[in-house]
C-alpha cells in the first residue's frame, strides 16, 4: 500500500479500518459497556463506523447539532473552547476508551465544545438512530447513561463550588487526572503526560488565569515538584501534588 505523503484534509474525517479485536478492546474500556458478553459488544460494535483524523482536524465543532457519540480508540483527542480575545483553549484531553460527543435525544441539542484532534487519532462513531436501539436491547446500558448523565449535572455542582479552591489545589487535581488517564511511568521516576498543554489550556482546564497558573508551575518546577516542554509535563512528585490537591 503507497505511503501517504499528503495530510488528510482538514475537518474531513476519513473512513479507517480498525481490527476488531482493537475495536472491542476499545469498547471494554467505556463505562457504559462495562460488563457486555462478547456477543454484546459486539452487536455494539456493528452499529459503530471507524473513522480517523489529521492532527489538527476537528471531529465536530461546539454549537452544531449533536448527532453521535465517540470512543477515541487511538491517539488523543482535545476538547476546546474559545477563552477570552477569543483564543482556543484545552478543557479536556481524551485518550483511547474514553467517549465523547452528545446527542440531541440524550437532552443535548448541540456540541458545547469542539473536538480536535491532538495527534492523528481514530474513533468509532454511532448516531442516535443506532444508539437507541443498543439503550432498547439493553436495559443494562440504559441504566449507566442514566447514572451518568446524573453524574454530570452533580459535578457540574462540584466544579461551581471548586471555585473557592486555591490555584494551586485546582491545578494539581488537573495534572493528576491527566496522569491518571495517560501518564507513562519515567526510567527517573515520576510520571510524564506527552500531550500539548500550553499555560491558558491549564487554566481554561483549572478554571483560572494564565498568568497564576504560570506562576504556581513556576513555583512547583523550583521546588521540584514538576518539570515541563513544549510537548510534555512531567510530575516528578505525584504525593506532594496530592497533597496540594486535597489541601
Amino acid at each position: 500500500m503507497a505511503r501517504r505523503h499528503v495530510p488528510l484534509r482538514s475537518t474531513c474525517a476519513q473512513p479507517h479500518r480498525c481490527a476488531p479485536d482493537v475495536r472491542l478492546a476499545v469498547l471494554r474500556q467505556v463505562p457504559y459497556f462495562r460488563g457486555l458478553t462478547e456477543d454484546e459488544l459486539a452487536g455494539v460494535d456493528a452499529r459503530m463506523v471507524s473513522l480517523s483524523w489529521a492532527e489538527g482536524d476537528r471531529l465536530y465543532t461546539a454549537g452544531e447539532p449533536a448527532e453521535h457519540l465517540f470512543v477515541v480508540a487511538a491517539g488523543r483527542v482535545k476538547l476546546t473552547r474559545t477563552g477570552a480575545g477569543g483564543t482556543e483553549v484545552i478543557t479536556d484531553v481524551l485518550a483511547p476508551g474514553d467517549l465523547l460527543g452528545a446527542l440531541s435525544t440524550l437532552g443535548e441539542p448541540t456540541y458545547a465544545e469542539s473536538a480536535v484532534a491532538l495527534t492523528t487519532a481514530c474513533a468509532l462513531r454511532i448516531g442516535p438512530a443506532a444508539f437507541r436501539e443498543v439503550l432498547t436491547e439493553r436495559p443494562a446500558v440504559a441504566l449507566r447513561v442514566l447514572d451518568d448523565l446524573a453524574g454530570r449535572l452533580a459535578r457540574a455542582r462540584s466544579d461551581v463550588g471548586r471555585s473557592g479552591e486555591s490555584v494551586a489545589a485546582r491545578v494539581a487535581t488537573v495534572l493528576l487526572r491527566l496522569a491518571d488517564r495517560m501518564g507513562q511511568e519515567r526510567p527517573g521516576g515520576g510520571v510524564l503526560i506527552q500531550v500539548p498543554l500550553s499555560r491558558a489550556d491549564l487554566a481554561a482546564m483549572a478554571g483560572s488565569t494564565p498568568e497564576s497558573v504560570s506562576r504556581v508551575m513556576s513555583r512547583w518546577r523550583s521546588d521540584g515538584l514538576v518539570d515541563s516542554g513544549r510537548r510534555w509535563t512531567a510530575l516528578l512528585d505525584r504525593d506532594g501534588l496530592a497533597r496540594i490537591a486535597a489541601a
